[in-house]
């Protein structure tokens, strides 16, 4: 019988504004204590969170997931480095994006699957000049007219 779909997503508002998406990934993450319990009670923040390689292995820095507030048993550092879990295909790919000059990898959300793994979608991105930034809110702005009107 399938678990009920998850109503947890927790995005990084932000990227989206300072970033041009490449490419795209989902990743699990290796959590440890009572982390998954605060991500389900939505105590996270991807502000400001990136990813870089150490051992050839993809880890996510300044992803804060608060204390659980049940408890301080087996309690975490909020702010530690969390490593992602993906095949090694898709790090390969990522591993030479980030080489390039110019590109990153960010978090761009943080959800729940179907099977209960938190889950988190990377994205291979350049990072935005200052009119493009000018040019995404004229289409916002364009397209919000158009669905008034």
């Amino acid at each position: 019988m399938p678990k009920a779909k998850s109503k947890i997503e927790i995005k990084n508002k932000r990227a989206s504004f300072d970033y041009e998406f490449l490419e795209t990934f989902t990743a699990g993450v290796v959590l440890s204590g009572t982390e998954i319990k605060s991500i389900r009670a939505g105590k996270a923040s991807l502000a400001d969170s990136y990813c870089y390689f150490a051992n050839g292995e993809l880890y996510v820095k300044n992803m804060h997931i608060a204390d659980y507030w049940w408890g301080s048993f087996n309690a975490h550092d909020p702010r530690r480095d969390r490593k992602l879990l993906l095949t090694k295909n898709e790090l390969r790919r990522l591993f030479r994006g980030s080489r390039e000059k110019g590109l990153t990898i960010i978090a761009t959300r943080l959800f729940i699957s179907e099977r209960g793994y938190a889950k988190l979608n990377i994205a291979l991105a350049k990072g935005k000049r200052e009119y493009d930034k000018r040019h995404s809110i004229k289409e916002k702005d364009l397209r919000r007219e158009m669905d008034r009107g």
